[in-house]
């Protein structure tokens, strides 16, 4: 039994449409018809091809590379069905770009993730739905309602069907300690810690030294993302000195800018395993990559949101199905 929004309807910008189209077909209706289109000037402009009036609306769209023009695509995108007399608009956003920025850790900086927030409320956005913030303190620059879904446990579930014989489950920093925390009560394994210290303005890392014990053990990374993989590179190292006899790494965000994909292939991790909340390119795609779909996760909270049912049965009720 729906409420006030009877007709549901999902558009996806160009940053993501595979991941648009699995969301769909996983809730069994058609994609919305949109087009989203740059003239030669880079102006963006949108053009919604059906009737969106009183529809419960939902945009799909990470903040993937390019990041900004995938940010600019989905403002004028909520601004166009704003203006189209939409029901309501759910901004779904699997990967949240600029999550990293949410504080003033130096004089004279952006809090960019807290500016993003206020852009996607002023463009007419009601509410938001994402997947593994970087801080969870974000949903909190929200002043309409955000559900933040997690797709640890489809990774867990992936990493019980292969049976680990003696699992240990690493953070590669202290400040990821929680999650990797949880991830390693899923696969009832024992928790170990890097302790490192970030040097300079630029993505470089020193690792100090580990907490915990990985000797004989297969030690599983666990971390929101992977960027450059200068840290998830070094924290798999420091497990190999250490004695582990394996070493696997898992994120719900695939980034993978710069030398992650050179790194990650030089690097004693036996394989990688992330989620689709960004796509990843051809020339990307390592045989070490495993990818989990987390459009079952999407979609259920989407017809849940849609009903207005609870989205807490969603966490732990999803599958870990690969797509490559």
């Amino acid at each position: 039994m729906t409420g006030r929004y009877d007709q549901l309807t999902i558009f996806g910008g160009n940053s993501n449409p595979e991941l648009t189209r699995e969301i769909c077909n996983y809730i069994d209706i058609p994609p919305g018809r949109i087009e989203v289109f740059r003239f030669s000037n880079e102006n963006i402009f949108v053009r919604i091809c059906e009737s969106v009036r009183e529809n419960d609306v939902f945009v799909v769209q990470s903040f993937s590379s390019p990041v900004n023009d995938s940010i600019m695509e989905l403002l004028i995108i909520i601004d166009t069905l704003k203006r189209a007399s939409a029901g309501r608009i759910t901004a779904v956003i699997p990967y949240f770009g600029y999550g990293r920025t949410d504080k003033k850790d130096q004089p004279r900086v952006p809090i960019t993730a807290r500016l993003i927030a206020d852009l996607i409320t002023v463009a007419g956005a009601d509410r938001v739905l994402t997947v593994d913030l970087h801080a969870g303190q974000i949903q909190g620059f929200f002043n309409i309602p955000v559900d933040e879904m997690t797709a640890m446990p489809i990774i867990a579930r992936y990493f019980q069907e292969k049976r680990l014989e003696r699992p240990v489950v690493v953070s590669p920093d202290l400040g990821n300690t929680k999650r990797a925390r949880n991830f390693a009560e899923e696969l009832d394994a024992s928790l170990a810690i890097i302790e490192k210290r970030r040097v300079g303005n630029v993505d470089k890392t020193e690792v100090l030294n580990l907490i915990g014990s990985v000797e004989g053990c297969q030690a599983v990374l666990v971390d929101d993302e992977i960027d450059t993989a200068g840290s998830i590179t070094q924290a798999a190292q420091v497990c190999i000195e250490n004695g582990a006899v394996e070493v696997y790494a898992a994120c719900t965000h695939p980034v993978l800018s710069g030398p992650a994909i050179e790194r990650l292939a030089l690097s004693p991790i036996r394989e990688v395993v992330v989620s689709n909340t960004i796509p990843i390119p051809p020339e990307k795609r390592l045989d070490k990559i495993t990818v989990l779909s987390v459009a079952p996760l999407l979609g259920e909270t989407i017809q849940r949101i849609h009903t207005g049912a609870s989205v807490s049965p969603v966490y732990r009720g999803v599958g870990s199905r690969p797509i490559r």
